[in-house]
């Protein structure tokens, strides 16, 4: 294995990672970015704070769907799973495509980003998951080539 394929493979883990720690802190409330008596696991919306809090465009948009019970589990479930699935290694692919579209959207409640007009660090991590797609980030300090034996005619699954 190359030394560039090591660097992808500890990418992909440290970006699912990521979507597990944030799953973890609105589940439980650890108290970084979700306080200690907000979590979800005490009755609270993981996605109320953040989607009420938005002031760009498409602010009526996500406020209308803050706290809604359905957007909360698909958000929860999405940062369960993509994190779990980029650590691993499997279904790298439907963990790129729908951990992009979940980041796009979160970019488009904080329009206009903070520090540049456009660019913040979700433009960096959609191009990252799509990358991981694109150079079958699985397959590298994961589970991807085992997966893609199990699942060879079925590519979307890899």
């Amino acid at each position: 294995m190359k030394k560039v394929h090591y660097a992808i493979g500890i990418l992909r883990i440290i970006l699912g990672l990521i979507f597990l720690w944030a799953f973890f802190d609105k589940l439980f409330g650890l108290g970084f970015a979700t306080p200690y008596d907000k979590g979800w696991i005490e009755g609270n919306s993981p996605t109320y704070g953040f989607l009420m809090s938005t002031k760009g465009p498409f602010a009526p948009l996500f406020q209308a769907i803050a706290g809604n019970v359905i957007i909360d589990m698909l958000f929860m479930i999405g940062l369960l799973l993509i994190g779990l699935t980029l650590v691993i290694g499997i279904m790298v692919n439907i963990a790129g495509y729908s951990g992009s579209l979940m980041i796009f959207l979160m970019w488009l409640a904080v329009l206009p980003p903070k520090n540049h007009p456009i660019l913040d660090e979700h433009i960096v991590y959609i191009f990252v998951l799509i990358l991981f797609i694109y150079f079958e980030a699985g397959s590298y300090l994961g589970l991807g080539k085992q997966w893609k034996r199990i699942v060879n005619r079925n590519r979307f699954l890899q």
